[in-house]
């Protein structure tokens, strides 16, 4: 059942293996107009032919793709590890900046409050307002007082700091486990993509469900692996789940008009289609050619709606 209409890697060898094809059987009659001999070459026999195809059509792809991937995967942890190395270094070395200007900065200010009151507790006494101990006393207890206000307000500032800090932490924590997700999924595309056993897809379809339980495309694909089975009720299933997740996914759609046309649900099959065909014109030629509507081709909301342009010339 056609279900995507571009063109596959596997398509390409049998081309290549038809241009061979006609260039081995054009052999002998390019020899025989050049005036050279039957005999001084070696018949080609359909053996051959389908040796020289088969060799063909073994795949055209080495693994050093999926080692591609999994090295940029690699390179990409590595860099987020190091910013983040850097960013903690960055934010220690300001904290300890911080630090360093919040003691110079109480210390110059007891110092300047002492000699402040030192000097108006001197004046003082010298006119005969206070004694030694009261200047002693006076002095002490405003000094910690402005300390300890100090204190505190830096105390303030550093945990706002380290709070902010936890905050980026967490962030950058949540990044890193989001981009290993995604990497993971995309690798299981790629596997489903490549398996030829619909069960092996369809493995693979829900090893990215576990992951991502609301991926749509997911859920969609695996309901058209499981068309292939013959098995359309599961299919409605993982359709209607995926519909109540985007109720505007055209290949939902598509693949749940597929579905009721292969259970006999014809009008609900032709009414769904509508809706696919309103999100994407493409569904039209797809449904033209889908051998899950066989029975409908004779239907006449289906021919109207898949083959405008005919019902127009009849009607003329």
């Amino acid at each position: 059942m056609p279900r995507c209409f571009c063109l596959k890697a596997s398509a390409l060898p049998t081309i290549i293996a038809g241009i061979a094809l006609a260039f081995i059987l054009n052999g002998p009659a390019q020899a025989q107009s050049s005036g050279q001999t039957v005999s001084e070459h070696q018949d080609v026999t359909s053996d051959d032919v389908a040796a020289a195809i088969s060799d063909l059509e073994k795949p055209m792809y080495t693994p050093f793709i999926e080692n591609y991937l999994l090295q940029e995967s690699k390179d990409l942890r590595k860099e987020i590890m190091n910013t983040r190395a850097e960013l903690i270094e960055k934010v220690v070395d300001k904290e300890l900046s911080v630090a360093d200007k919040t003691m110079s900065y109480a210390t110059d200010t007891v110092t300047y409050f002492f000699y402040l009151i030192a000097g108006a507790t001197s004046i003082l006494v010298v006119i005969g307002w206070n004694s030694i101990r009261d200047m002693r006393n006076q002095l002490t207890s405003l000094a910690e007082k402005r300390v300890n206000e100090l204190v505190i307000e830096y105390e303030n500032r550093l945990a706002a700091i380290e709070e902010q800090l936890q905050q980026k932490s967490d962030i950058i924590h949540q990044n890193q486990a989001e981009i290993e997700r995604t990497n993971e999924v995309h690798s299981l595309w790629l596997k489903a993509s490549q398996e030829t056993s619909q069960q092996n897809k369809i493995s693979a379809y829900d090893q990215i469900l576990d992951l991502r339980p609301d991926d749509v495309e997911a859920l969609s694909y695996k309901a058209d692996a499981v068309l292939e089975m013959q098995e359309p009720l599961w299919a409605i299933s993982l359709c209607r789940r995926a519909l109540k997740l985007a109720p505007d996914n055209g290949h939902a759609h598509y693949q749940l008009a597929c579905a009721y046309a292969e259970i006999g649900r014809w009008e609900d099959a032709v009414t769904t289609l509508q809706k696919a065909i309103d999100i994407s014109e493409a569904y039209r030629d797809d449904a033209s050619v889908d051998v899950s509507f066989e029975q409908l081709r004779e239907h006449g909301s289906f021919r109207t709606l898949v083959f405008p342009d005919q019902e127009e010339s009849t009607d003329a």
